[in-house]
């Protein structure tokens, strides 16, 4: 019989480490778990701004087209909409607008219901870089997740959505 397999250990494992050395009445586990989720998602950022660089978008820019894309038919929001949604300033949406208009992938026009306000539209080229962007997006994802099986990935996202909720409440 082989002896069990002892633990892998992550960077965040030696911080840990690190700290009970010098702090040992500090309890971690927080850190355990903050640690991990911060490093994932700049390991995932990376890949995820790698992906949408193949056509010609930052990340920033992609999740824009995404938000209009997955709106419904219309494919249409308002500024102020897209900045909530994505939890961006105003100003950083006028910037991420401005460069996807001059790209011919959106289009800005006047509020038929409110003539302040303006309304975001995919045109058909934003609509065909969205659907491709997407597709090499969520296979970015999805080969980070097959390190788990089904039932761990679902456990996995549930847990986060729990602790999601308790945070944002």
């Amino acid at each position: 019989m082989s002896a069990p397999r002892e633990p892998r250990k992550d960077a965040v494992d030696a911080i840990v480490e690190q700290w009970a050395e010098v702090r040992p009445d500090l309890d971690t586990t927080a850190v355990e778990v903050f640690g991990r989720v911060h490093r994932l998602a700049r390991a995932m950022d990376d890949r995820m701004e790698n992906a949408c660089a193949r056509y010609g978008i930052s990340r920033g820019e992609f999740d824009v087209l995404a938000a209009l894309r997955r709106s419904g038919q219309s494919r249409m929001l308002s500024p102020r909409q897209l900045s909530a949604a994505l939890m961006v300033t105003t100003g950083g949406m006028t910037g991420r607008l401005d460069k996807l208009e001059r790209a011919g992938l959106l289009r800005r026009s006047p509020d038929p219901h409110d003539r302040r306000g303006l309304q975001v539209t995919l045109t058909e080229e934003g609509l065909r870089l969205a659907d491709e962007a997407v597709g090499s997006c969520l296979a970015v994802q999805t080969a980070a997740l097959s390190a788990l099986d089904t039932e761990r990935v679902a456990q996995l996202a549930d847990l986060l959505r729990d602790l999601l909720l308790a945070v944002e409440e």
